[in-house]
């Protein structure tokens, strides 16, 4: 996949193992959260950190930030207790990449974790004191990115009374189901956990279904916001909607289920466009802006996505080919800059 490194990392005392995979730093620093995850093998752990680094090159350079693809995943049970040396461990072959890789929190992490980290290295973001829980921006992505979705496949980005059938209820799932219901959208959900199932019930007056009839229900909008891979070939057949929108990351199992809902006339936001507000919220961090204008940054997914869908139109291809090419062009061009004195940054 053209990664420029790949570093495995051990610390027996610490009970740490972990991959911290770079796929290009030609806009800048690699930037990627890390994931927590008990992985079946450490081939699977080294696959999965190679995926999504080279996914995280993309989706900072669509969002339009100077960040380049990281992502580190760390071996074993997110649930453990003993959190400190784990991620302090971690925060130290972080510092040892000398600024070539910035991590964040991803799924089965924290921010809490993130400031064990921050004892070990300054580069880190999603700190509890600075930006933050970066999923209401996350959230925020992916709400533009379904209204523009509607905008091309109906002509209309209004989303009173359309059916999303959103699937996971965590942070960010949460605020998708808080801003489709602000917009009058009808809520159908799902997750394997019952708490945050009930939550959005109660809070949005969402209909509940058990986690493998989601894919069927008939709706307008099927949005997957919950680990990847749910686009494949058991799930395509069984979708009733004409978009697919949504936060989880690699969420086409393999880039053939991308032709596939092409086949089936159904419209896909690539998830790493729509999903962007998450890695803009961390960026906020670095580039010194607020709240308010993370915010903004996320809505201009929005012009994104609609650009993707015309670049697909044009070039008639589907659209998560169409949104590397948008990808590629930035990098292309930011790489292809003539480099002048002095160099950045000046240290």
């Amino acid at each position: 996949m053209g990664h420029e490194q790949v570093v495995l990392c051990h610390d027996d005392s610490a009970g740490y193992r972990g991959v911290i995979a770079i796929h290009s730093t030609t806009l800048g620093p690699a930037l990627g959260g890390t994931r927590f995850w008990k992985y079946a093998s450490d081939e699977e752990a080294v696959v999965d950190a190679l995926r999504l680094s080279r996914g995280m090159t993309y989706k900072n350079a669509v969002a339009g930030l100077n960040l380049g693809g990281g992502k580190a995943v760390i071996i074993g049970d997110n649930k453990t207790l003993g959190r400190e040396m784990l991620f302090r461990a971690h925060g130290r072959f972080v510092e040892s990449l000398g600024g070539r890789y910035v991590t964040a929190e991803d799924v089965g992490t924290s921010t809490a974790d993130m400031d064990f980290v921050h004892m070990e290295t300054d580069y880190v973001t999603g700190l509890t004191d600075r930006s933050g829980d970066p999923s209401p921006v996350t959230a925020r992505g992916v709400f533009r990115a379904i209204q523009a979705s509607a905008k091309w496949r109906w002509d209309d980005d209004d989303l009173t009374n359309r059916t999303v059938a959103v699937q996971g209820c965590g942070h960010v799932g949460y605020y998708l189901a808080q801003e489709l219901h602000t917009a009058g959208a009808k809520l159908i959900v799902t997750d394997i956990d019952a708490e945050r199932v009930k939550r959005v019930v109660t809070d949005f007056g969402a209909r509940a279904v058990k986690p493998d009839d989601i894919y069927c229900v008939e709706g307008d909008i099927f949005a997957p916001c919950a680990l990847g891979g749910i686009i494949n070939d058991k799930t395509i057949p069984q979708l009733r909607v004409e978009i697919v929108a949504g936060a989880a990351n690699n969420q086409l199992l393999e880039d053939r289920h991308g032709d596939a809902l092409e086949a089936r006339d159904i419209l896909y936001a690539p998830d790493y466009v729509a999903n962007a507000g998450g890695v803009i919220n961390v960026y906020s961090e670095i580039a010194g802006w607020d709240s308010a204008r993370s915010l903004r940054k996320a809505d201009e997914i929005y012009e994104t996505v609609l650009s993707v869908f015309e670049i697909a139109k044009q070039d008639s291809i589907p659209s998560y080919v169409a949104a590397d090419r948008l990808a590629e062009r930035r990098v292309q061009a930011v790489g292809s800059l003539v480099k002048t004195w002095p160099q950045w940054p000046n240290k």
